[in-house]
């Protein structure tokens, strides 16, 4: 008898170790959100050769440990034996090692993105009371992907948010990408990620036109925007430069009336598509060049648009509508 206990006990805790990087009271969201830091976690296994780092890593965190290793990383299985070893040898490159080094001491206090995902978090979950309030850790990807989302989670890598004038970052990156490498970006970049995952794009047939894609981003930026308080202005929102927010004012009205005479926003053509909504810098207007994303920034004011055309829309419909064609007198 005493060993069936004993057996029980030891599955509990097993079990209660598996789910603790699970949002716990979710329901009423009585509490603050607290970025989890795995990336010291990962320091420690790796600069340190902590075992119980490692360890940890595995047991209080497996969905972050999984994601890291198949999909950001993509080194393997969490199954395979020497996962560990290999995950480890992966981050005692010296480069990598200076890299969390300086992600550490550039982020050292985390109370202001605690504090701005909090907020965000608790405004969402009023307009929308099933809302999954996700856990939310910090990582280091060694320079992979920026924001990556689990079942209830949500992890941002601090390295790849040190500031567009980091040294390393001109060895890998053009300036364009640079410029959305800023510690600011961070809670857009969650938030959009996070509501990305929520509220896919309907991948049907007769909703992929440029019209649909720029909506569909446009909307979800606008949400988050207004979750931020930062409705003043989409351009910076964007991260626009003075002089780029300043070309999307002259020539919105000359845009749209192009945009509209070209039939582009019917197309389904990826390329064009693409030059839309893209962040490189590329397009050419008129002999200009166009601020990137200038899709997402039209999708934004669409957006506003609708919504004052639809003053009873919750927050709720417009990010499970996905026909935004009746909106009506589009003039800019």
């Amino acid at each position: 008898m005493i060993r069936i206990v004993s057996i029980l006990l030891l599955s509990i805790i097993a079990f209660s170790a598996c789910q603790s990087d699970k949002q716990k009271g979710d329901t009423l969201f009585d509490k603050d959100i607290k970025v989890v830091r795995y990336d010291r976690l990962q320091y420690e296994a790796s600069a340190l050769n902590s075992f119980s780092a490692l360890q940890k890593m595995n047991l209080e965190y497996p969905q972050a440990t999984r994601l890291l290793i198949e999909d950001v990383l993509m080194i393997g299985n969490v199954s395979e034996p020497d996962i560990n070893e290999r995950l480890c040898a992966y981050y005692s490159d010296t480069i990598l090692l200076q890299l969390m080094a300086d992600a550490e001491s550039k982020f050292k206090d985390m109370e202001p993105i605690e504090q701005g995902l909090t907020e965000a978090f608790k405004t969402l979950k009023k307009e929308i009371p099933s809302f999954p309030i996700p856990v939310v850790y910090s990582q280091v990807s060694a320079l992979n992907q920026s924001v990556v989302v689990g079942d209830s989670l949500l992890g941002f890598s601090i390295d790849k948010y040190l500031g567009e004038d980091y040294p390393l970052y001109e060895r890998y990156y053009y300036s364009y990408q640079r410029r959305t490498m800023n510690p600011d970006r961070i809670l857009p970049d969650c938030l959009t990620s996070y509501l990305y995952s929520l509220y896919p794009f309907p991948w049907l047939t007769e909703y992929r036109t440029l019209f649909d894609v720029i909506m569909y981003r446009g909307k979800i930026h606008w949400v988050v925007s207004r979750l931020l308080k930062k409705s003043k202005s989409y351009e910076s929102f964007l991260g626009y430069t003075k002089e780029e927010i300043l070309w999307c004012r002259k020539n919105k009205k000359i845009l749209w009336d192009w945009m509209v005479n070209q039939g582009h926003l019917w197309s389904k053509d990826p390329m064009i598509i693409r030059a839309y909504t893209h962040p490189d810098p590329s397009m050419v207007f008129k002999g200009e060049k166009i601020p990137p994303l200038i899709g997402v920034w039209i999708g934004m004011e669409l957006t506003d648009l609708y919504m004052q055309q639809h003053p009873n829309l919750t927050i709720e419909e417009l990010l499970s509508r996905i026909d935004f064609r009746d909106i009506r007198n589009v003039k800019f």
